[in-house]
């Protein structure tokens, strides 16, 4: 009696110990907040036409019509469209047997249509006709496997903050979509079915679909918006597509070339200073061809060393300097390389300027026997300073034009006349600047050569002597390098000076350089067979707003697009087409406060005090300014 009496109180305690735990474990439960709460809204109210998820309002579109053909990329208005939506597509696969015997009843039933109607002298009907031809040939496709079948839905919600934004929104998805002959309607009093079809849980509640083939279907992929960001490199802009960064490095392409393209004021110089800072901080060293004293106030900010180039300045660069290499195969060309070189920059100063049809005066080729003297003049000149094809000899001091022309006045044949021709580069109007040893030194992370000084006869024979000084200096050490031509189309107006920029646009890649070609002149520039080539050997380009006529040069040579072609001569200042390989996006330009203060030739803005710009030289090679990283870049 005693031990059945001691059991049921241990019962007892057993039972209540059982239950004051489970009142902890529901007493813990109600307050642990659990991911539905999380992500469920406040209220949800469901209407015939909308639904309301908290303070938002939704509504669900579907897709009920298609035209006869789409194409490629007809989704892609849509998915970059800068609103808030859902997009749910459902894809269900049919059996092929299935749809090729309904496809025969529907062609027997067509052709009988058409035969009533033949018999009736009734007029033919093309839609017929069409609605036949397409059947038969997705029964064709079908039966060898080319083809496969499916049933296609489209659904998409729409969000806003009150019911006018949601009605305009669903307007401007209705045009886009009626376009393309794409017809949509609101799901009515189906809404609460509609958004439990477009949230993420795989629940096609709607069940509106469409067939479509393989072809067809492919057609509505979604992520069709050019994507250009890249793990590393440096911010070029904003994709207009879909709000995405532009990060890119040039050198990951095959060549490291950019062409940029705009008329005055378009926002061109702004462009290639913001990617030369950048780079900058990147570790690329940046040369720069300056005609209009544009760079001066960025160049000072960095460091970086201003070359001013004119007849007054003390600035001497000599032509007949060889290039310091290493490589032991470019060695042995060096001098070959420069005379042929300086063949080139003797028909620009020795040639008689002729005007043409166009207005713009061109020297006039010099006759074989005045080149072959000039050759062997050239070769007499480095000979008479010790400088032979033998390598070990090219550390002497090079000779200048003053002894060429010694050497001229000296020889036989047309040597004399030639001589007289160089004597204003010697000891005439243009003597000094280009005919003493030189006493420049590229040795900065930025170096900026300004030419506007110069005096327009002497500035094509400056361009070409300072691209052949920077060309020896990049072939001395391959560096990562940006080398930037400003205003081109001066060159481009030369056949030798045209020739020179094209071989190191397709030279630049081996010396780890990047060429960057900047005009306004578009025409002139593409009229150029070099011109043409340089774009052609350009991996990178950049097309700010055009002017009317030369829209249509621009659109045959990057082949755009009708939209393409109307925006381009419409972009506002700092918006274009950017290209890189074989993509392309619509990029909108921006920089912070600082560097629009650097690199805008606004006066509102380039007058303006600089903020922190902090400038420090790096303890490496090729880093010699940084923007305070408070501010955005």
């Amino acid at each position: 009696m005693m031990a059945r009496k001691k059991l049921d109180v241990s019962e007892i305690a057993a039972q209540q110990s059982e239950r004051e735990q489970v009142e902890v474990e529901q007493a813990f439960l109600k307050g642990v907040t659990t991911l539905r709460d999380l992500i469920a809204p406040s209220s949800i109210e469901i209407h015939s036409s909308h639904f309301r998820l908290g303070t938002k309002y939704g509504r669900t579109l579907y897709i009920y019509g298609y035209p006869r053909q789409i194409y490629t990329g007809w989704l892609s208005s849509l998915i970059n469209i800068d609103e808030v939506l859902d997009v749910s597509m459902f894809i269900y696969p049919v059996e092929s047997q299935v749809v090729l015997k309904n496809l025969s009843k529907k062609v027997t039933q067509l052709e009988a249509s058409m035969s009533i109607n033949s018999d009736k002298g009734k007029i033919r009907d093309p839609g017929l006709e069409a609605a036949i031809g397409d059947a038969e040939e997705l029964r064709d496709e079908l039966q060898v496997g080319a083809e496969k079948f499916f049933r296609f839905g489209l659904y998409i919600t729409l969000y806003a903050d009150s019911l006018d934004e949601l009605g305009f929104v669903q307007h401007k998805i209705e045009t886009i979509f009626g376009q393309q002959m794409v017809f949509s309607k609101v799901a009515s009093s189906q809404q609460e079915q509609g958004l439990n079809s477009t949230i993420p849980q795989m629940s096609d509640q709607l069940q509106i679909r469409r067939n479509m083939n393989t072809g067809a279907i492919s057609t509505s992929f979604p992520f069709t918006s050019a994507d250009l960001t890249q793990e590393k490199g440096i911010l070029y802009g904003i994709n207009m597509h879909n709000n995405g960064l532009v990060i890119f490095d040039r050198f990951s392409l095959e060549n490291a070339n950019m062409v940029v393209f705009a008329k005055a004021g378009a926002g061109k110089s702004f462009t290639v200073k913001i990617e030369a800072l950048r780079s900058m901080m990147t570790g690329s060293e940046i040369i720069i061809i300056d005609p209009e004293n544009e760079y001066q106030k960025l160049c000072e900010a960095v460091g970086g060393s201003y070359i001013r180039l004119s007849l007054n300045s003390n600035t001497r660069i000599n032509p007949f300097d060889l290039p310091r290499v290493i490589d032991t195969d470019e060695a042995d060309n060096a001098l070959r390389a420069n005379l042929i070189t300086l063949h080139g920059l003797l028909k620009l100063m020795l040639g008689t300027t002729q005007p043409t049809t166009t207005g713009v005066p061109m020297p006039s080729a010099l006759t074989p026997a005045e080149e072959a003297d000039l050759d062997q003049a050239l070769i007499d000149t480095y000979a008479r300073v010790g400088i032979t094809a033998d390598p070990l000899t090219h550390n002497s001091l090079p000779p200048t034009i003053s002894d060429l022309y010694d050497t001229l006045l000296h020889m036989g044949g047309s040597g004399p006349s030639l001589a007289q021709r160089l004597r204003k580069y010697t000891s005439g109007t243009f003597a000094g600047i280009f005919s003493q040893q030189s006493n420049t030194e590229i040795n900065n992370t930025m170096v900026v050569f300004n030419t506007r000084d110069l005096e327009d006869e002497l500035r094509p024979v400056a361009m070409y002597i300072i691209l052949s000084h920077i060309w020896n200096i990049i072939r001395a050490e391959k560096k990562r390098r940006l080398l930037i031509v400003d205003e081109a189309w001066e060159l481009m107006k030369y056949d030798d000076s045209a020739n020179f920029l094209f071989s190191l646009a397709k030279r630049a890649r081996k010396y780890y350089l990047g060429l960057t070609t900047i005009t306004q002149d578009v025409e002139d520039f593409m009229s150029s067979k070099m011109g043409r080539a340089i774009v052609a050997n350009s991996s990178m380009s950049i097309l700010l707003k055009q002017s009317p006529s030369a829209v249509d040069v621009m659109s045959n040579v990057f082949k755009l697009t009708e939209e393409e072609k109307k925006r381009l001569a419409n972009f506002p200042i700092g918006q274009g087409l950017f290209f890189a390989g074989q993509s392309h996006v619509h990029i909108q330009i921006d920089g912070s406060e600082n560097e629009k203060q650097l690199a805008n030739t606004n006066p509102q803005i380039a007058d303006k005090p600089l903020g922190d710009l902090q400038v420090r030289p790096n303890s490496g090679p090729s880093a010699t300014s940084y923007i305070n990283p408070g501010s955005s870049v």
